[in-house]
């Protein structure tokens, strides 16, 4: 019952097009929603209110889930050698530090500042309060 290789090829490239497909945020909520999903499921609850909720959240988050997935399949491994989809939210002209590449690289600063700061904060707190 717990040995699908299948289901398990099958559930490698589904992943493999979330990776490329649902926003970074969504996906880190989505993997907490997909334990708890499991839990209610084997707990029998199939028919549960959080359930039901849990369900409606998944299936807006695969409204762009599509594409082709390349797997090899090898000494029991799925192995996913490419990918491709027309909904990707990935852009390589972003995704480089080439000339003529599309991200303005004087925002880095920015950024690394602004998502600095709590540990700017946490280290000026440790520092001043170290006895």
């Amino acid at each position: 019952m717990y040995e699908a290789p299948g289901a398990i090829a099958l559930i490698t490239a589904h992943q493999e097009l979330e990776n490329v497909t649902v926003e970074r945020d969504v996906a880190r909520f989505k993997r907490n929603v997909d334990q708890r999903w499991g839990e209610l499921v084997y707990d029998g609850l199939w028919f549960s209110p959080l359930k039901h909720a849990l369900d409606a959240f998944i299936e807006d988050t695969q409204r762009y889930v599509s594409g082709e997935i390349r797997l090899v399949l090898h000494g029991g491994r799925a192995v996913v050698t490419g990918r491709r989809s027309e909904a990707s939210l990935y852009d390589f002209s972003l995704a480089t530090y080439d000339e003529g590449d599309l991200f303005d690289q004087s925002l880095a600063k920015g950024f690394v500042d602004l998502w600095g700061l709590p540990s700017r904060l946490a280290a000026a707190r440790d520092s001043r309060l170290a006895h």
